[in-house]
């Protein structure tokens, strides 16, 4: 009698199961035919549907793309989190070498996001996932996600102030973005070389790199880049650019690039770029002793990163405030400051 019981606990269950996967089939199907304007505009609401109708691959696709319209406008915990639920509903999936390019794609999405709000080291499963690929002999579509990929580690090694790895990855960039002949890398690989030559002191090759990077700039064909690559690549490239300038004993000229930066930012409406633009603005606000300034800048970027959950940026922004307070002779505001920094 017991195993009876058990038997049809089971069959209760599979039987509630099976319509409750039914009953959500229906709401997607209906959202999709009647209210074609919702499933567009709310693909995680489908995606949801979906992962509770058992229709996984296809959760795992809108997910993706919720993730990615997150990113687009700037939600970066919201993408962290629909980049994160679209690779684990991949996970239960069989495995074959279609999920394999979708989990690569996820996974280099999920950089830029994760990025923001918790710091640059999350290349290192996309790298795995596109090292394994390769072994069976699964070749990318996509060129740029390598570059991604390389993009994110040479940030990570930038950020912990590696100028001379900085340097090695910068200049394997280059070498691939030679190889595969094409603008894109290119202008970002200058990009990343002139970045890391600052950090290792070398400025006027530093600069040099950073011209060529800013020419190559179409505002139509790479301000989409943005959201793949952390930045806009003109935004950044100023912002570098404008300490190189004051290193060189060019102030005008810093701050011309630094204004134009912020300009940028501001048209493109990315807060990821704003936020970059504005912690170099404070920089150079505070170099050219324009203290007022520099704090309307920081100020800004704070507000702008705790509004969205962007903690490295909170930090750095903050960071630079402390050294602001300390130069202004608030000593007790700016160990209060530094002194309260999370840096996890």
């Amino acid at each position: 009698m017991r195993y009876a019981s058990v038997l049809q606990s089971a069959a209760y269950g599979t039987l509630l199961r099976e319509r409750r996967h039914a009953l959500h089939a229906r709401i997607v199907e209906t959202i999709e035919s009647q209210f074609p304007e919702i499933a567009e505009s709310q693909p995680e609401l489908i995606a949801r549907h979906c992962a509770d109708a058992g229709l996984t691959t296809k959760a795992v696709s809108l997910w993706g793309k919720a993730g990615q319209r997150s990113l687009t406008r700037s939600a970066l915990l919201e993408a962290v989190e629909q980049f994160t639920r679209a690779l684990n509903e991949s996970s239960t999936l069989p495995e074959t070498p279609a999920l394999r390019r979708e989990q690569i794609k996820l996974q280099v999405a999920l950089i830029t996001p994760l990025g923001h709000v918790k710091g640059y080291t999350a290349a290192e499963r996309a790298h795995l996932l596109i090292e394994r690929a390769e072994a069976l002999g699964e070749r990318s579509e996509d060129p740029l996600l390598l570059c991604s990929v390389l993009h994110s580690f040479w940030v990570a090694n930038r950020v912990a102030l590696k100028g001379d790895v900085a340097c090695e990855l910068a200049a394997q960039f280059l070498a691939l973005a030679e190889k595969q002949r094409a603008a894109v890398p290119l202008m970002i690989g200058h990009r990343l070389m002139g970045a890391s030559l600052l950090c290792t002191g070398v400025l006027a090759e530093g600069r040099a790199h950073l011209d060529q990077g800013i020419a190559l700039y179409n505002a139509i064909e790479h301000r989409h880049l943005a959201t793949r690559f952390g930045q806009d690549n003109r935004v950044a490239s100023l912002s570098f650019r404008s300490v190189i300038l004051w290193l060189l004993g060019f102030p005008d000229a810093s701050l011309a690039d630094t204004n134009r930066a912020l300009g940028d930012a501001r048209e493109i409406d990315q807060a990821a770029s704003l936020m970059f633009a504005l912690v170099y603005a404070g920089w150079s606000y505070i170099h050219c002793r324009n203290y007022t300034a520099a704090s309307a800048q920081l100020s800004e970027v704070v507000t702008l990163a705790e509004g969205k959950g962007a903690s490295f940026w909170k930090t750095l922004g903050q960071t630079v405030q402390g050294w602001l307070f300390a130069l202004t002779g608030k000593a007790s505001d700016a160990v209060q400051m530094l002194t309260r920094l999370d840096f996890q």
